[in-house]
């Protein structure tokens, strides 16, 4: 269900009563908050991609890369290019479990740890500034509505996040 305040939003913001498409509302909302994360990021040294995978291994260290490719809605060899900076850099490392030859899982060094806690202050800074104005209800209403939108374009009816 979307509230006046979110069907105010999608209005042009010349006040002209014409209304911006979903998609379009969408993706400005999304690269507005990209670029806003990324700014901050960067002054940490991490590149585009580094700070969602970061966020990632530290709700659950020692994943394989098609896991976090999946979760993190990138394509795999992508995933594998940006693991490959995040382990130059020093903030990941790559590991072989006993048994399993195949697979390789990712763990978080020290540093990579350090990093993944500022990039949740940075998220968590961001979020705030996005949400700034809006009450809490409201924002409990957009968020189940985007996964709903999620998983309907996804083809599927449990979310697990």
């Amino acid at each position: 269900m979307l509230t006046v305040r979110m069907l105010t939003i999608i209005r042009n913001p010349k006040g002209d009563g014409m209304e911006k498409s979903f998609h379009h509302t969408l993706m400005k909302a999304y690269f507005s908050f990209h670029r806003m994360v990324m700014e901050q990021a960067r002054s940490e040294g991490l590149t585009s991609g580094q700070p969602k995978i970061l966020e990632f291994l530290l709700d659950g260290d020692g994943v394989e890369q098609k896991v976090i490719a999946a979760h993190c809605e990138i394509e795999s060899a992508t995933a594998g290019s940006i693991l490959n900076r995040m382990e130059s850099a020093g903030l990941i490392e790559r590991r072989r479990l006993d048994g399993n030859r195949r697979s390789i899982y990712v763990y978080l060094t020290d540093s990579g740890k350090k990093a993944a806690e500022r990039i949740k202050e940075i998220f968590a800074e961001a979020e705030m500034r996005a949400f700034d104005g809006i009450p809490t209800d409201e924002r409990e209403i957009l968020c189940r509505d985007l996964k709903k939108i999620y998983a309907n374009t996804v083809g599927t009816e449990k979310i697990t996040w």
